[in-house]
Protein backbone atom coordinates (compact mmCIF):
# COMPACT_ATOMS: atom_id res chain seq x y z
CA UNK A 1 0.00 0.00 0.00
CA UNK A 2 3.01 2.10 0.29
CA UNK A 3 2.93 3.46 -3.20
CA UNK A 4 -0.55 4.22 -2.88
CA UNK A 5 0.30 6.94 -0.18
CA UNK A 6 0.30 10.00 -2.77
CA UNK A 7 -3.28 9.39 -4.10
CA UNK A 8 -4.32 9.25 -0.75
CA UNK A 9 -2.95 12.11 0.96
CA UNK A 10 -3.91 14.11 -2.44
CA UNK A 11 -7.22 13.32 -1.27
CA UNK A 12 -6.91 13.43 2.13
CA UNK A 13 -5.91 17.53 1.53
CA UNK A 14 -8.99 18.28 -0.82
CA UNK A 15 -11.42 16.56 1.38
CA UNK A 16 -10.05 18.56 4.06
CA UNK A 17 -10.69 22.09 2.02
CA UNK A 18 -14.23 20.45 1.35
CA UNK A 19 -15.28 19.92 4.68
CA UNK A 20 -13.52 23.19 6.10
CA UNK A 21 -15.35 25.22 3.77
CA UNK A 22 -18.61 23.43 3.75
CA UNK A 23 -18.86 24.21 7.56
CA UNK A 24 -17.58 27.80 7.85
CA UNK A 25 -19.29 29.29 4.62
CA UNK A 26 -22.17 26.97 5.40
CA UNK A 27 -22.52 25.92 1.66
CA UNK A 28 -22.78 22.15 0.98
CA UNK A 29 -21.37 23.49 -3.17
CA UNK A 30 -18.17 23.58 -1.41
CA UNK A 31 -17.95 20.17 -0.03
CA UNK A 32 -18.86 18.66 -3.36
CA UNK A 33 -16.63 20.75 -5.26
CA UNK A 34 -13.53 20.21 -3.81
CA UNK A 35 -14.67 16.27 -3.03
CA UNK A 36 -14.64 15.76 -7.14
CA UNK A 37 -11.74 17.48 -7.48
CA UNK A 38 -9.99 15.74 -5.26
CA UNK A 39 -11.65 12.29 -6.28
CA UNK A 40 -10.54 13.22 -10.05
CA UNK A 41 -6.97 13.79 -8.79
CA UNK A 42 -6.70 10.96 -7.09
CA UNK A 43 -8.09 8.66 -9.37
CA UNK A 44 -5.56 9.90 -11.91
CA UNK A 45 -2.56 9.42 -9.34
CA UNK A 46 -3.52 5.87 -8.62
CA UNK A 47 -4.22 5.15 -12.71
CA UNK A 48 -0.57 6.46 -13.03
CA UNK A 49 0.96 3.97 -10.25
CA UNK A 50 -0.83 1.64 -12.27
CA UNK A 51 0.41 2.27 -15.33
CA UNK A 52 -2.43 3.80 -17.60
CA UNK A 53 -1.12 5.63 -20.26
CA UNK A 54 -3.73 8.12 -20.06
CA UNK A 55 -4.09 8.63 -16.34
CA UNK A 56 -3.21 12.17 -16.77
CA UNK A 57 -5.64 13.36 -19.73
CA UNK A 58 -8.43 11.46 -18.00
CA UNK A 59 -7.50 13.94 -15.00
CA UNK A 60 -7.52 16.96 -17.18
CA UNK A 61 -10.91 15.97 -18.86
CA UNK A 62 -12.79 15.69 -15.50
CA UNK A 63 -11.50 18.71 -13.97
CA UNK A 64 -11.16 20.75 -16.99
CA UNK A 65 -14.79 20.34 -18.51
CA UNK A 66 -16.35 20.78 -14.64
CA UNK A 67 -14.94 23.94 -14.38
CA UNK A 68 -14.92 25.36 -17.82
CA UNK A 69 -18.46 24.15 -18.41
CA UNK A 70 -20.16 23.51 -14.94
CA UNK A 71 -18.31 26.35 -13.23
CA UNK A 72 -17.93 28.64 -16.05
CA UNK A 73 -20.95 28.49 -18.67
CA UNK A 74 -23.74 27.08 -16.75
CA UNK A 75 -22.83 28.55 -13.10
CA UNK A 76 -21.41 31.96 -14.74
CA UNK A 77 -18.59 32.43 -12.37
CA UNK A 78 -15.65 33.71 -13.78
CA UNK A 79 -12.66 31.26 -12.72
CA UNK A 80 -10.21 33.30 -15.14
CA UNK A 81 -7.86 36.05 -13.16
CA UNK A 82 -10.14 38.51 -13.84
CA UNK A 83 -12.79 36.82 -11.69
CA UNK A 84 -9.81 36.80 -9.07
CA UNK A 85 -9.19 40.63 -8.48
CA UNK A 86 -13.55 41.09 -8.99
CA UNK A 87 -13.95 39.10 -6.10
CA UNK A 88 -10.95 40.37 -4.46
CA UNK A 89 -12.27 44.00 -5.32
CA UNK A 90 -15.54 43.57 -3.52
CA UNK A 91 -14.14 42.22 -0.18
CA UNK A 92 -15.76 38.40 -1.27
CA UNK A 93 -13.94 35.57 -0.37
CA UNK A 94 -16.27 33.48 -2.59
CA UNK A 95 -15.82 31.11 -5.67
CA UNK A 96 -12.77 32.58 -7.59
CA UNK A 97 -10.45 33.96 -4.60
CA UNK A 98 -11.74 30.70 -2.66
CA UNK A 99 -10.24 28.57 -5.89
CA UNK A 100 -7.23 30.93 -6.09
CA UNK A 101 -6.37 30.69 -2.84
CA UNK A 102 -6.28 26.67 -2.87
CA UNK A 103 -5.45 25.80 -6.24
CA UNK A 104 -2.82 28.30 -7.17
CA UNK A 105 -1.47 30.50 -4.28
CA UNK A 106 -1.07 28.23 -1.36
CA UNK A 107 -1.79 24.75 -2.72
CA UNK A 108 1.47 25.05 -4.90
CA UNK A 109 3.26 24.82 -1.60
CA UNK A 110 2.40 20.91 -1.49
CA UNK A 111 1.99 20.20 -5.16
CA UNK A 112 3.77 22.72 -6.72
CA UNK A 113 2.22 23.50 -10.32
CA UNK A 114 0.59 20.27 -10.94
CA UNK A 115 -2.83 22.40 -11.85
CA UNK A 116 -1.15 23.15 -14.65
CA UNK A 117 -0.60 19.35 -15.81
CA UNK A 118 -3.80 17.97 -14.25
CA UNK A 119 -6.81 21.03 -13.78
CA UNK A 120 -6.31 23.60 -16.48
CA UNK A 121 -8.70 23.96 -18.58
CA UNK A 122 -6.68 25.64 -20.91
CA UNK A 123 -3.78 23.28 -21.42
CA UNK A 124 -6.41 20.51 -21.62
CA UNK A 125 -7.36 21.41 -25.06
CA UNK A 126 -3.28 22.36 -26.12
CA UNK A 127 -2.13 19.10 -24.93
CA UNK A 128 -4.05 17.42 -27.73
CA UNK A 129 -1.91 19.43 -29.80
CA UNK A 130 0.96 17.31 -32.01
CA UNK A 131 4.27 18.93 -30.21
CA UNK A 132 3.85 17.32 -27.13
CA UNK A 133 7.79 17.50 -27.20
CA UNK A 134 9.41 20.65 -27.53
CA UNK A 135 11.10 20.94 -31.19
CA UNK A 136 12.57 23.93 -30.07
CA UNK A 137 14.95 26.01 -27.55
CA UNK A 138 12.95 27.42 -25.10
CA UNK A 139 11.88 31.39 -25.52
CA UNK A 140 13.26 34.09 -23.21
CA UNK A 141 9.80 35.82 -24.11
CA UNK A 142 8.68 35.04 -20.16
CA UNK A 143 8.28 38.36 -19.84
CA UNK A 144 5.03 38.94 -21.29
CA UNK A 145 3.19 36.64 -18.26
CA UNK A 146 3.80 40.02 -16.62
CA UNK A 147 2.50 42.14 -18.65
CA UNK A 148 -1.09 40.09 -19.33
CA UNK A 149 -1.11 39.74 -15.26
CA UNK A 150 -0.93 43.43 -14.89
CA UNK A 151 -3.45 43.92 -17.80
CA UNK A 152 -6.21 41.76 -15.96
CA UNK A 153 -5.95 43.31 -12.86
CA UNK A 154 -5.96 46.61 -14.60
CA UNK A 155 -9.22 45.72 -16.66
CA UNK A 156 -11.11 45.08 -13.36
CA UNK A 157 -9.65 47.65 -11.51
CA UNK A 158 -10.92 50.34 -14.20
CA UNK A 159 -14.16 48.72 -14.03
CA UNK A 160 -14.66 49.25 -10.53
CA UNK A 161 -13.31 53.15 -10.60
CA UNK A 162 -15.89 53.83 -13.55
CA UNK A 163 -18.50 52.58 -11.35
CA UNK A 164 -19.37 50.65 -13.95
CA UNK A 165 -22.76 48.75 -13.69
CA UNK A 166 -23.52 45.12 -14.44
CA UNK A 167 -20.09 44.20 -13.32
CA UNK A 168 -20.76 40.48 -12.89
CA UNK A 169 -22.49 40.08 -16.62
CA UNK A 170 -19.08 41.69 -17.68
CA UNK A 171 -17.30 39.17 -15.40
CA UNK A 172 -19.31 36.00 -17.21
CA UNK A 173 -18.44 37.49 -21.00
CA UNK A 174 -14.74 38.22 -20.19
CA UNK A 175 -14.41 34.70 -18.58
CA UNK A 176 -16.02 33.41 -22.30
CA UNK A 177 -14.48 35.94 -24.33
CA UNK A 178 -11.23 35.78 -22.64
CA UNK A 179 -11.15 31.86 -22.76
CA UNK A 180 -11.88 32.24 -26.72
CA UNK A 181 -8.65 34.34 -26.63
CA UNK A 182 -6.28 31.68 -24.79
CA UNK A 183 -7.17 29.25 -27.09
CA UNK A 184 -6.77 30.90 -29.96
CA UNK A 185 -3.14 32.35 -28.53
CA UNK A 186 -2.77 28.95 -26.96
CA UNK A 187 -3.03 26.96 -30.68
CA UNK A 188 -1.27 29.79 -32.90
CA UNK A 189 1.53 29.63 -30.43
CA UNK A 190 1.90 25.61 -30.46
CA UNK A 191 2.16 25.68 -34.47
CA UNK A 192 4.49 28.53 -34.15
CA UNK A 193 7.35 27.43 -31.78
CA UNK A 194 5.91 23.55 -32.35
CA UNK A 195 5.82 23.75 -28.63
CA UNK A 196 2.15 22.75 -27.39
CA UNK A 197 2.88 24.00 -23.85
CA UNK A 198 4.29 27.68 -25.38
CA UNK A 199 1.08 29.10 -23.86
CA UNK A 200 2.14 27.91 -20.52
CA UNK A 201 5.35 29.06 -20.47
CA UNK A 202 5.78 32.93 -22.13
CA UNK A 203 1.55 34.17 -21.73
CA UNK A 204 -0.80 32.57 -19.14
CA UNK A 205 -0.56 35.35 -16.35
CA UNK A 206 -1.45 32.36 -13.48
CA UNK A 207 1.94 31.50 -13.57
CA UNK A 208 2.91 35.10 -11.86
CA UNK A 209 1.18 33.46 -8.63
CA UNK A 210 2.59 29.35 -9.42
CA UNK A 211 5.88 29.93 -10.16
CA UNK A 212 7.14 31.92 -6.77
CA UNK A 213 4.90 29.14 -4.65
CA UNK A 214 5.88 26.11 -6.90
CA UNK A 215 9.58 26.83 -5.76
CA UNK A 216 9.03 25.11 -2.30
CA UNK A 217 7.10 22.11 -3.15
CA UNK A 218 6.44 19.25 -1.11
CA UNK A 219 6.19 17.11 -3.90
CA UNK A 220 8.60 17.27 -6.67
CA UNK A 221 10.46 14.95 -9.25
CA UNK A 222 14.11 13.64 -8.20
CA UNK A 223 16.30 11.89 -9.43
CA UNK A 224 18.11 9.07 -8.25
CA UNK A 225 21.91 9.73 -9.12
CA UNK A 226 23.46 6.27 -8.45
CA UNK A 227 20.77 4.90 -11.75
CA UNK A 228 20.77 8.09 -13.94
CA UNK A 229 22.71 7.26 -16.98
CA UNK A 230 22.59 10.57 -18.65
CA UNK A 231 21.18 9.61 -21.52
CA UNK A 232 19.32 12.81 -21.69
CA UNK A 233 15.68 11.77 -22.60
CA UNK A 234 13.99 13.26 -19.68
CA UNK A 235 14.99 16.60 -20.77
CA UNK A 236 14.66 16.17 -24.39
CA UNK A 237 10.43 14.60 -23.11
CA UNK A 238 9.99 17.44 -20.63
CA UNK A 239 7.19 19.66 -22.03
CA UNK A 240 8.48 22.38 -19.72
CA UNK A 241 12.16 22.34 -20.09
CA UNK A 242 13.00 21.50 -17.04
CA UNK A 243 16.36 19.76 -16.07
CA UNK A 244 14.91 17.37 -13.51
CA UNK A 245 18.25 15.46 -13.16
CA UNK A 246 19.17 18.48 -10.63
CA UNK A 247 18.09 18.08 -7.56
CA UNK A 248 18.64 21.51 -5.86
CA UNK A 249 15.37 23.71 -6.07
CA UNK A 250 17.67 26.36 -8.30
CA UNK A 251 17.46 23.71 -11.19
CA UNK A 252 16.81 24.88 -14.52
CA UNK A 253 12.86 26.11 -15.03
CA UNK A 254 12.69 24.16 -11.37
CA UNK A 255 9.67 26.44 -10.81
CA UNK A 256 8.12 25.44 -14.50
CA UNK A 257 7.43 21.53 -13.31
CA UNK A 258 3.83 20.37 -13.95
CA UNK A 259 4.11 17.07 -12.30
CA UNK A 260 2.64 15.80 -16.07
CA UNK A 261 5.79 12.50 -15.21
CA UNK A 262 6.64 12.13 -18.84
CA UNK A 263 10.10 12.04 -17.59
CA UNK A 264 9.05 9.39 -15.32
CA UNK A 265 7.15 7.26 -17.60
CA UNK A 266 10.43 7.44 -20.46
CA UNK A 267 13.23 7.28 -17.81
CA UNK A 268 15.24 3.73 -19.25
CA UNK A 269 16.72 3.23 -15.69
CA UNK A 270 13.19 4.25 -13.64
CA UNK A 271 15.70 6.80 -12.39
CA UNK A 272 13.05 9.52 -11.46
Amino acid sequence: MKKYRLPIIMLAVFEIVAVMLWLTKDNLFYLFNFSYIGLSISLGVFLFIRKYKYARRIVQLLVGIYMLIYLGLICRENMQIEGFWYYLFTGVFEAATIHYAVAKIFGPLIFGRGWCGYACWTAMVLDFLPYKEPKEPRKKLGWIRYITFTLSLVFVAALFLAKVGNIERIMFWAFVIGNMAYYGIGIVLAFAFKDNRAFCKYICPITVFLKPMSYFSLIRIKCDKEKCISCGKCKRICPMNVDVTDNSRRRENGTECILCMECVKNCPKNAL
